[in-house]
Formats: structure tokens, sequence, C-alpha cells
């Protein structure tokens, strides 16, 4: 059962395996919702719901059905509109024809199940707003810049704070009525920044308490913190659905793609698909591993100087690793919480991908949060330049 989800009404069609037409239903946006689609789709025996944007629109039509205990699943409305495009029979664009195009797609191709919503969606929440807020801080700001260079030479220099600020208009006495409107309106957006500084104190707090509770191990990585670690797994959500690191890459775009063509040698380029969000922190844990000279990151990134990468060759090549390291700690974490959950009985060993990634010394990626002292600053010398051969050695002289 194909479902086009809008905010005021949805539309289901439902159709069997060779895609012939079963039925259509289209219900109001109201408290009864799951009630008449469910009434309506009873006769059909088991099925499947398929609905466009289940993270989207779809939200809370898509947690009402799996809390009824339904199977459903969730399809991109790219893959819809593809299908509907592509199809040779109806392709006006309307209601039907998208629930349809849905309902195809979700038989044709390898879509995500919907799931209950456990604690990663508390941490994407409080993410969401923290990043939000950050915006509109920044926005603010640049506005209370610009005001604030009307009223005095140069305004303020560098970052502004709403102290800096209530300082400098403190001393201005403003002359006519143009800059006593622009006085009044610095005053405005300087509560305005105040009144942001306390929310996102409130949204890192509480993005604090939900990673705590998580007990995730993405915070021992260098350049993750609390921030980043919610995001990210806010962002991923089930790790489960990714088999593979290398999945797991082209999903946050640091996996480059490829552009081949005609047989000949393999043309890779870079990935600009994925979830720019995530792609988005993990760049910041990257430039923040590079900031600082002690660790594996920054030893990682300048290898790669000196082996005749440019600065931003070097950057795309350290995301990547340290994607592959948030694999490992999602792996090991969703399988520690799995043997947590299992009990003592359940106990199935050490298996974990994070336990063979913190005994290597190649895959003990980037540090934790607070490192050691280092023996030497200087990088390990890896395999490849260790001495082929072994010296020589002395034998020892007869005693005459």
């Amino acid at each position: 059962i194909g479902i086009d989800p809008h905010k005021g009404s949805h539309t289901a069609v439902a159709l069997d395996e060779g895609e012939a037409p079963l039925g259509e239903l289209r219900v109001r946006s109201a408290a009864n919702q799951v009630e008449q689609l469910m009434a309506w789709a009873a006769p059909l025996g088991e099925r499947t719901w398929a609905i466009e944007g289940a993270g989207g629109l779809g939200y809370l039509l898509a947690q009402q059905l799996v809390a009824a205990g339904e199977r459903v699943v969730d399809v991109q409305p790219k893959l819809a509109a593809r299908v509907r495009l592509l199809a040779t029979g109806a392709s006006n664009k309307n209601d039907p024809n998208d629930a349809r195009s849905v309902a195809v797609a979700a038989l044709r191709a390898t879509v995500p199940e919907v799931r209950v919503e456990d604690h990663a969606a508390v941490m994407k929440v409080w993410a969401k707003r923290h990043r939000d807020l950050s915006r509109q801080h920044n926005r603010v700001a640049c506005r209370l810049h610009s005001v604030l260079c009307d009223l005095a030479p140069g305004g303020i220099a560098g970052e502004i704070s709403p102290a800096q600020a209530t300082r400098l208009l403190d001393g201005l006495e403003p002359v006519g009525a143009v800059a006593t409107a622009r006085h009044e309106l610095a005053v405005e957006l300087v509560a305005d920044l105040v009144r942001l500084d306390t929310q996102r104190r409130d949204a890192r707090r509480r993005i604090v308490t939900a990673v705590t509770a998580s007990k995730t191990t993405l915070t021992e990585l260098f350049g993750v913190g609390p921030i980043v670690a919610a995001t990210v797994i806010g962002e991923a959500g089930d790790v489960s659905r990714f088999p593979t690191r290398d999945r797991f890459a082209a999903y946050n775009g640091t996996a480059p793609i490829e552009v081949s063509s005609g047989g000949r040698r393999k043309v890779f380029r870079l990935s600009r698909r994925g979830n720019r969000c995530l792609n988005h922190v993990i760049h910041m844990a990257a430039v923040t591993q590079i900031r600082y000279r002690h660790t594996n990151g920054r030893a990682f990134y300048d290898r790669k100087i000196a082996e005749g990468h440019s600065g931003k060759e070097a950057l795309r090549a350290l995301k990547r690793r340290i994607s592959d390291a948030i694999y490992a700690r999602l792996r090991h974490d969703a399988e520690q919480a799995a043997r947590v959950a299992a009990g003592p009985g359940g106990h199935t060993g050490n298996g974990s991908v994070a336990c063979a990634a913190g005994s290597h010394p190649e895959h003990r990626l980037f540090d934790q949060a607070t490192p050691g002292p280092d023996s030497s600053l200087r990088p390990a010398r890896t395999r490849a330049d260790a001495p082929t051969s072994k010296p020589p050695t002395r034998r020892p002289r007869k005693a005459s």
C-alpha cells in the first residue's frame, strides 16, 4: 500500500505483486486517520505500508502505523518520482499516481523499514535544535554588526558578544530620528543574542545528558564532542542497516564515487551525495584533529601532504578515516547494547569491531578525547618505512 502524505490529507493506493490496483482511499489528516486506513485495508490481508518521506510529512502516520503493529517502509521522494517519470502508463502528477509510484518503488527496490523510535531520536531532536539556534545566532550577530557600523565608525571588530555591544551602545548618544531607530534596533538585537545564547546552552545541556545516558564510545574519538556524537547517532540511526564501513562512508558522503566509462582506467571524483549534516560533523572532527599536532589525525594529514597530495585531498582522506572510526564505534556500541539486553545467558563473546580496531596500531584511529603524554611527537614509523633487513650483530670477542 503506497501512501502519498500531505499536511491536510493522505492518499493510499493498494497494489498486488503484479502491480495491479486493488483499491484507493483518501483520508483527512485527523485523529482517526490510522483507524480509517486500517479498516479499509483489513480485507487485503497481509500488507506492507510504503510511505513517501517517513521522516518528513509522513513521520507521524508512519510511527502511528508501526505502533499499531503494521509493517512500514520508507520510500524516498526522489525514488518515487523516478518511478512516476519512467512509467509507461499514467504519469500525470497527482496524488493517486504519486501513491502508486510509492507502492511500485517499494515492490521493486530495497527500501528501509520504519522502526519505533528510540533514544537516538531524542539526540537527533536536540542536535537539530542546537543547530537551528546556532544559525539564528549567526544571523542576528551579522545584523548587529551591520547596525553598529551605522552607529559607530568600525563597529566592533572580530566576534561580537552581547557585553561588547552593550558597552558600545551605552556610550553612544544618537542624534536624530534615524540614529535613534538604529540604536533601538541594536538594543533589540542584543536582547535576541542573549536569549539565543541562553537557549543554546540549555540545548547543549540536554544533549550532554542524552549522550551520557546513551553510553556511547564516540566521544572517546578526538574531535568528537557531545554535539557531534548526538548528530552522528541521530542521523545514522540503526547502524545495522550499514553492512560495511564502505556503505556507511557512501551514506555520509566521504566515499568517492566512480565516473568511469568505456572500459578504461577507473575514474573517481568527490561525492556531493549522502547525508550532508553527517558529512559536516565529520568535517568538523577532521579540522579539529588537524589543528592539534599531537594527534594521529594530524600525523596522517601530514603524511598525505608529504606524499604529494593537496590539502583538500589530504582532508578528504582523513574524513574517510574518521568515518571508518565512527562506524567501528557505532558497531561496538550496538553489539554492547545487544549483549546487555540479552543478559549473561546471551553472552556471545567479544567479537566487536571496535576491539579489533583498538588492538591493532593501524586501526586505533585518532586518539582518545583526552590523550595521554606521547613518548615522541613524531609519527610512528610504518611497516613500509621499516628497514628491510636486520643490522649486522657483532660477535663477542674471545677472551685472550
